[in-house]
Order: structure tokens, then sequence, then C-alpha cells
């Protein structure tokens, strides 16, 4: 196929980052069980942390290296020809990078859509009512179905139905909605955004499907900590809350970029379980192992510094570039 220079660069981009992207994702994929089994030892807090960056390194990583390192050294060194031949592996490499993100680009308009729509009817159908103890009123939806979520990514209001604030208890209910502030706090819905952006491993593939539910399962676990605080009355209160909005009428958005009391009823039992104990996984030092990736992150940070720095980089990266395009 004969391109012209700047439509070869835009092939060369989205060939490159699809190629990049796609061994780093396998990369992450393989050693994403064990990553796995390790946050289940670590503080959930931590252990979605660590999932959050095994999750979004392959196409930050290739992101940066096709702007920082492909797109430099074929507008330095590639000559402004008319036109050139671009080879089939080549396209079809750019052919998949481009579906990569279409597919993501879609999935996430489409769950901010969803967000955007629910959240402006409870808006549009709901009171703001102020909870003592509360520092922002609540949306206070009308309806005896079981709704207690945070709807919303840049600036997120927690949604309540009726029937919830009249089937929990005061206690129960400043409980389950410290469990939302935990989520407003830590920006979760802002990182299931950045989730839902993030390419798989190939196009309509769900490879990090169990890795997204181990991270939504420890987000979850983390507010639950963070809305108990070692509190053994409010950890109780919380998992009455919990048992008491489950066997309410399901009537939770369906969106996943809102923040819902019950995500997942089949870790309902290990939440209520985990609250009624009290017992926290043992933390393998934490503070080792965010030394050794400080140091990690800290190390490649440099070596790609120094390797953009060096004009001989930019050289080898456009002898590679022509072996792709060919």
């Amino acid at each position: 196929m004969i391109l012209p220079y700047i439509l070869r660069l835009v092939c060369l981009s989205f060939a490159s980052f699809f190629l990049i992207c796609a061994v780093l994702s396998l990369a992450a994929w393989l050693v994403a069980p064990s990553a796995i089994r390790l946050g289940e030892s670590l503080k959930p807090r931590l252990a979605a942390r660590l999932l959050l960056v095994l999750r979004l390194s392959p196409v930050a990583v290739a992101a940066f290296i096709v702007s920082a390192l492909c797109v430099p050294s074929y507008l330095w060194l590639e000559p402004n020809a008319n036109a050139e031949r671009v080879g089939i592996a080549c396209c079809f490499a750019a052919l998949l990078g481009v579906a990569l993100w279409t597919f993501s680009l879609v999935r996430v308009l489409r769950a901010v859509f969803i967000s955007l729509r629910y959240r402006r009817r409870c808006e549009r159908e709901s009171n703001a009512t102020l909870i003592p103890n509360q520092q922002a009123p609540l949306l206070v939806v009308d309806t005896e179905g079981a709704v207690l979520a945070l709807a919303g990514v840049i600036r997120p209001r927690v949604v309540v139905s009726r029937g919830v604030l009249q089937s929990l208890l005061p206690h129960q209910l400043e409980a389950a909605l410290e469990h939302e502030r935990a989520h407003q706090s830590s920006h979760d819905n802002l990182k299931r955004f950045f989730l839902l952006l993030a390419p798989g491993i190939f196009p309509f593939s769900r490879g990090f499907a169990a890795m997204d539910r181990s991270w939504a399962r420890f987000t979850e676990w983390a507010a639950d900590d963070r809305a108990a605080a070692g509190d053994s009355q409010r950890s109780l209160s919380l998992a009455e809350a919990l048992v008491r909005v489950a066997r309410m009428e399901a009537s939770s958005p369906t969106s996943l970029l809102v923040s819902c009391l019950i995500e997942d009823d089949r870790d309902l039992f290990i939440r209520v379980d985990r609250l009624l104990t009290l017992e926290a996984p043992a933390e393998n030092a934490p503070r080792k192992m965010r030394a050794l990736l400080a140091c990690i992150y800290l190390v490649i940070t440099s070596l790609v510094i120094a390797a953009v720095m060096r004009p001989t980089t930019l050289y080898s990266v456009h002898r590679l570039l022509e072996h792709l395009i060919r």
C-alpha cells in the first residue's frame, strides 16, 4: 500500500503501539494470577493499587515509547518523500491498534453516557437532603429499591433511595455512607474510568477480566476497612447494612462508572465475614514492597530518560521502524 508521509507516521504509530502494548499486556496477563494471590496477603488498599498499576502499565508504557521515541525518530530521520510503500504486516498491525482504541473508546463513552444519564435523572427526580453527621447533601430518589451508590467521575455524588433510608438504622446508614465516602476519597470512579479506557490484549478480548474483578473486590474491601476504621461497632453496623440492603429489591444502576454499596452478591459473604471478624489480611512488609517498587520505577525511568537523551537511540528506533514498515 502506498501512503503519504503523514499517513505513514499514523500507520507506524498505531502499529508500534499495538505490538508494544500486546507484548507488555501478555506479560501482565501471565503474572496476573500471581499478583492476585499476592494481593490477598496484603492490605486491600495496597492490593488494589498493585493491580491498578499492573493493569495500566502496558498502555502507559506503550504510549510513552511511541510518543517519545517512535514519532520523534520518524520526524527527524525519515525523508519527507511524497509517497512510500507500507507493508501488509504493518498495515494489519495498525488496523489492530486502531481497533484496540476504537473498542476502548466506545466502551468508555457508553459507560460515561449511562452514568451521566443516570445522574441527571437522579438530580431531576430526587431531593437534595442533608443527613446528620454528613457534610454534603445526598441525592434521595423516591423508590423502594436498594439504591446506595456513588455516581459521577469528576464530581461524584452519593445517591440513596427512600427505601434504604427507611430500612437502615441511623448507625447502619452512617456506616454505609462512610463506605461510599471512602470510594469518593480514593477517586475509585476515576480509576474505573481509566480501567475502561485501557485497551485489552487484543480487540474484543476480555483477557484482563479476572484482574478487573479482583481490583473491584479489593477496592470494596478497602472501602469497608476505611469505613469501619478498626472500630468493632462501626464494623458491625456496616455488616448489618450490607445484609439489609442485599435483602431489598435490587434497583442499582448498571453503569460501570457507578460505585454501589454491593457490587457483587458473590462477594457479600466474604465482606460480611471480614467485617464481623475484624481481621485484616496479614501484610507482608508493605514498606519494603513500596521501597522496592519505587526503586524499580526510578531505575526504569532513569534508563528511559537516558535512552531518549541519546541520539543513537533514535537511530536504532528508526531502523526498527524501517523493518516494520516493509
